[in-house]
């Protein structure tokens, strides 16, 4: 997770694509936004990265554990074909968006309001020659998602997350598609119906 960090700076974010939505108490959507990562504000863009950065900063194996995806929960119309979908797109397909904060809002309505934010982005995975010297260009691209859910501490300001994903899971240097890595913030308060939804179906 320390090599993907390094990597979310302001001024060299390998993260492309922001896109959001904000569910009131009941879980209904109050408004999304969709934009350019790039295209922020250097203050808009620090505030976004350290919410992305939450979850990967996380302690390992307590806080942010890393499951297999069992081959039942990729079933046509279940949420990993949807996921894939919003993921391969960039983030840019607003309708595969659009559903997932609905579905979400049907899953999770924690009793105040919440914000469900989405990062998108591609890391060209740097190889080391048989000298060990780092090489140029690289054999690998992880494109990648991170998912964040926190409660609003104000209007549509999101605090701290308490929940969330990266997929696919950076292993050994590589994305491996048939694993997640789950965030909670306080594990002993486990969010167990969005656990049940990811790893089932």
């Amino acid at each position: 997770m320390l090599e993907l960090t390094r990597r979310m700076t302001p001024s060299r974010a390998s993260i492309g694509q922001i896109a959001g939505a904000y569910l009131d108490e009941e879980g209904y959507v109050d408004g999304t936004f969709n934009k350019n990562f790039l295209r922020l504000s250097a203050a808009e863009r620090t505030r976004n990265l350290g919410l992305a950065k939450e979850i990967l900063i996380s302690r390992t194996n307590e806080q942010l554990k890393e499951y297999r995806i069992p081959e039942a929960a990729r079933k046509p119309g279940g949420v990993w074909q949807l996921l894939d979908g919003i993921k391969e797109s960039g983030l840019k397909n607003d309708a595969l968006l659009d559903i997932f904060y609905e579905v979400l809002g049907e899953k999770y309505h924690p009793g105040y309001p919440y914000a469900c934010f989405f990062f998108h982005g591609r890391y060209d995975v740097p190889v080391k020659g048989t000298d060990g010297e780092w090489l140029e260009g690289s054999e690998e691209v992880y494109e990648y998602m991170i998912c964040m859910l926190s409660p609003l501490s104000g209007e549509y300001e999101p605090g701290q997350p308490e929940y969330g994903f990266l997929y696919p899971a950076f292993r050994n240097r590589y994305g491996e598609r048939e694993y997640i890595n789950l965030f909670e913030s306080r594990p002993e308060r486990e969010h167990r119906e969005l656990k049940e939804w990811l790893l089932n179906g």
